[in-house]
């Protein structure tokens, strides 16, 4: 069939493909989609983990049991399963067991731009790069092959433009044949890592090694394409396809596994070539692995080391390494009279309360990862730091204890709470620091697309499931100050954290109210403004919605906007903002 896709779609059906019986994952952009398009197989038992680490041994333990399984998660998720990932480079699999990590260059939608291959090497586990949609296809479904052969985990790695970007492909959805599941693996030398048995499985890792090596430089996935000028380009992934546009009858040497790195291949390709240059997103990675080999080969001469490629920077790295003559082009221009539009809240966002009262009580506030992260923007400004996933607990642990400041305040969302949360709150709770801690709990992952986490009743196929009280939770853990607040109850909210906050004790507010958006949307009667009221004091505008305008001195509602939080009405301190329609 023909049928426009993208990467992430293409992922999913690479493993359908490759008959994958178990997937599991974090949402975190932008691999998200992965598992959302995956849930359609029926054959294949998929499910949203806690966190990275969960995810990553569930999917490990299937490989154990024989299953070819798989687990998604974004750049910065493959730290949290740092720790599984390097000791199943050990074990090794049973069934096939891929790691899709999607890198995110230009962070669009993260903290850092980590570079994934640099953990491969790390792990010593081969990656796999597809430069498209058509591509992971295969990819996804060689990396499972690959990964019984070898006996190894394999990562591929995609990236947002590949991960995003949608392209006709053609293909079928019928899975591969000659496939089987394996018997439940029961060998305790080499699933058990003991010292003993990790010595000898070291061992195997290195013999391992050496025989991906000189794998490497024979498979098809890096390949040498034949070009009429005598000038050659080493390259990967979606800078393939950049630089192929621009200089289509250069020699090129892709790489597709990109460790171990094909020197040998490399030696071959460059052999009566005129000049050669390399081009990569992020990380010299591959100008390193060169180096190692004894190739000096020049590519971050001509090309950042950060941000994401497109054919711009593509073509001015060529153009400066005279690889081009002509002067470069402007292929994405973009206007430079356009108003800026920062990301913001929603309107009706139940979190923008919270953020409104911290910026009136001057706390300082340690966040988090999530849509909430957004405090921290003008006007709100009510976040001073943000680091990674779970940080703010541990964080405002550490400065509400080295300071003896009991008003610092840690704000995490209820999924982010669940991922890595409660481990510090444990600590704050044993070692008896004082200070507050407020969950925000919509009850859902808002800012990866909606989905369910452990606190939402439903999976990731919508069927109904047991629920994690937050309050319970908590309560069993020891902690006797925790409350529940409505977000949308302005004046009791503040009251609570007013009190919280002058309390010289752990405290817990579990900020409740669903998201706007996800599950579903919501949204009441509209507020408007009665301009005779309004004294022009923006008050209302300090809360930073974006259904809130303001014109001729006066502010005013936008009513397709505006959902009805009452939010503003709370704040307005002369009673200008009402529920209803204005007359125009």
């Amino acid at each position: 069939m023909k049928k426009i896709i993208s990467g992430n779609e293409a992922i999913a059906i690479g493993a359908y493909r490759a008959n994958a019986s178990f997937a599991s994952g974090y949402p975190g952009t932008p691999s998200s989609e992965i598992l959302e398009y995956t849930k359609a197989f029926e054959d294949i038992n998929v499910q949203w983990a806690s966190n990275e680490k969960s995810a990553f041994e569930q999917a490990l333990g299937a490989s154990i049991a024989g299953r070819r399984s798989f687990v998604t998660m974004k750049h910065v998720g493959l730290n949290v399963a740092a720790d599984s990932l390097m000791s199943s480079s050990y074990t090794g699999v049973n069934g096939g067991f891929v790691v899709v990590v999607a890198d995110d260059p230009g962070m669009h939608s993260s903290q850092n731009e980590q570079d994934t291959r640099l953990f491969a090497r790390f792990a010593q586990v081969p990656i796999l790069e597809p430069s498209d949609a058509k591509e992971a296809i295969g990819f996804m479904q060689y990396a499972f092959a690959l990964s019984e052969e070898y006996d190894t985990p394999v990562i591929l790695r995609s990236t947002t433009r590949v991960s995003h970007t949608q392209e006709v492909v053609n293909f079928d959805f019928h899975k591969l044949g000659g496939y089987e599941n394996k018997l439940i693996a029961r060998d305790i030398r080499k699933y058990v890592l003991v010292p003993k048995n990790a010595i000898l499985r070291h061992k195997k890792l290195l013999d391992r090694n050496i025989a991906l090596q000189k794998l490497t430089n024979e498979i098809p996935l890096n390949k040498i394409d034949k070009g009429a000028l005598n000038i050659g380009i080493i390259t990967n992934g979606v800078s393939y396809l950049y630089a192929k546009e621009l200089l289509p009858d250069a020699n090129y040497l892709k790489i597709g596994l990109s460790w171990p790195f094909p020197i040998e291949l490399a030696k071959e390709f460059m052999k009566d070539l005129d000049k050669v240059i390399l081009i990569e997103e992020l990380e010299p990675y591959m100008e390193e692995q060169l180096k190692i080999g004894g190739i000096s080969l020049e590519g971050k001469k001509f090309f950042p080391q950060d941000g994401e490629f497109n054919l711009d920077i593509v073509e001015e790295g060529l153009v400066k390494a005279s690889f081009l003559k002509r002067s470069p082009k402007k292929y994405f221009e973009v206007p430079t009279n356009l108003p800026s539009r920062p990301p913001v809240l929603c309107p009706g966002c139940p979190h923008r309360s919270i953020f409104d009262i911290l910026h009136s009580l001057r706390v300082y506030v340690t966040g988090d990862i999530g849509c909430y992260t957004l405090g921290a923007a003008e006007p709100l400004s009510s976040i001073h730091t943000t680091v990674c996933m779970g940080a703010s607990i541990s964080m405002g642990y550490g400065l509400a204890k080295a300071t003896q400041n009991h008003k610092v305040v840690s704000v995490i969302g209820d999924s982010t709470f669940l991922h890595t949360g409660l481990q510090p709150l444990i600590d704050a709770y044993v070692n008896n620091v004082a200070y507050t801690v407020i969950i925000l709990d919509n009850s859902i992952t808002a800012m990866t697309g909606g989905q369910p986490d452990a606190a939402s009743g439903f999976n990731i196929k919508s069927d109904k499931t047991p629920k994690v009280d937050l309050e319970t939770l908590i309560r069993s853990i020891g902690i006797k100050r925790v409350f529940k607040v409505d977000q949308y109850d302005y004046k009791t909210t503040k009251e609570i954290i007013e009190q919280e906050i002058n309390t010289k004790e752990l405290s817990v507010i579990i900020a409740t109210r669903p998201c706007v958006l996800a599950p579903k949307k919501i949204k009441d009667e509209p507020y408007f403004v009665i301009a005779d009221k309004c004294v022009d004091c923006k008050r209302c505008l300090r809360i930073g919605c974006p259904a809130i305008g303001y014109k001729d001195n006066k502010a005013y509602i936008i009513k397709d906007s505006c959902t009805g939080c009452a939010l503003c009405a709370n704040v307005c301190p002369t009673d200008a903002i009402v529920k209803g329609e204005a007359n125009e």
